[in-house]
């Protein structure tokens, strides 16, 4: 296949596989890519400890067990199919790629969390918060779980679709594929606890450095989009986005959160409980903005989240048709 006819699969594929995120979510279902990579990291975890593999060694050995069964499942169920017909391969890489974008999921789980706090429905404005974060629930009130949301909804908007689109552009369905390996390690096992802070290190540092670009242009998507939006401070996402991303824990998720603070006039994070500990207290966003966060402020994240979304897919899919027409 030619350069150009490549380009143009590549290009049609991340649309669609964008498109049925849009319009049907993340389905939840036992044999979904993403969960089938969990369970083989547990797997893996079991084996590993059980033969004294629980450092940082035993870490790396997971990734490569992990990276390498995933990517050889991936090609080979391709190479399977590509021999019965060339379009069942090219559905198939549509459907993998469709699974490792989230922006319909989190956008649904952010208007549950809203319509709760809307129908006075704590109790289950909490339960669908706790889907989303780790928080002692029971302290929290209907604006602490309206400002989780939209941190989550922003935190998110980097590592669950800019991130894997970005590879998904620049790699292809092995780069989106490689990159879910590394974020299912840090979801699972990237903690610093005594249990995973040796073990993890390889997936939290290796999430860290395959978010890195991705946060930043995250970041910047959103002052782009809140310049052009009515009701978002463009020059807020800027300013508050450059001076307190670094408040945050980790070189990236405080981009997306610090700048959703600014572009929302809201404050955010504020005091957190865990486990009956306060595991932080400190507030990102301009001081003098409110701290009592709203239903109407999820539905303003979801809506520039997907807009950024939507302006980062037509920006890739243009790099794509200029590289094949000169190609």
């Amino acid at each position: 296949m030619e350069l150009a006819d490549a380009l143009r699969w590549q290009l049609s594929l991340v649309l669609l596989a964008f498109i049925l995120d849009l319009l049907f979510g993340d389905p939840v279902y036992r044999w979904h890519p993403i969960r089938l990579i969990g369970n083989l990291l547990s797997a893996y975890e079991r084996l590993l400890r059980s033969r004294g593999f629980d450092g940082f060694g035993g870490g790396m050995v997971l990734f490569v067990l992990l990276a390498g069964s995933s990517l050889g499942a991936m090609i080979g169920i391709h190479a399977l199919l590509a021999q019965f017909h060339d379009g069942l391969a090219w559905l198939w890489n549509v459907y993998i790629a469709w699974s490792t974008i989230a922006l319909g999921d989190l956008g649904k789980h952010g208007r549950r969390i809203a319509k709760a706090v809307t129908n006075g429905d704590l109790e289950s404005a909490r339960y669908h918060v706790g889907m989303l974060v780790g928080r002692d629930l029971h302290r929290m009130s209907a604006s602490d779980c309206c400002r989780a949301a939209v941190e989550s909804v922003s935190e998110n908007l980097t590592d669950g679709v800019i991130s894997p689109l970005f590879y998904l552009f620049c790699f292809g369905i092995p780069g989106a594929v490689l990159f879910k390996v590394i974020s299912t390690m840090d979801s699972m096992v990237g903690y610093k606890t005594p249990r995973y802070l040796r073990f993890g290190w390889c997936g939290a540092r290796l999430d860290d450095v395959a978010n890195y670009i991705p946060a930043r242009l995250t970041w910047l998507l959103m002052v782009v989009v809140c310049g052009v939006l009515r009701g978002y401070h463009a020059q807020q996402c800027f300013r508050i986005g450059w001076e307190q991303h670094h408040l945050l824990p980790g070189p990236n998720s405080g981009w997306a959160e610090a700048g959703a603070a600014g572009a929302l006039g809201l404050q955010l994070i504020g005091p957190i409980w865990l486990g009956g500990e306060l595991v932080t207290d400190i507030w990102i966003g301009n001081p003098a903005a409110r701290q009592q966060a709203e239903p109407e402020d999820v539905h303003r994240m979801i809506w520039l989240a997907n807009i950024c979304a939507v302006v980062f897919v037509l920006l890739g899919c243009g790099v794509l048709i200029w590289l094949a027409q000169t190609a």
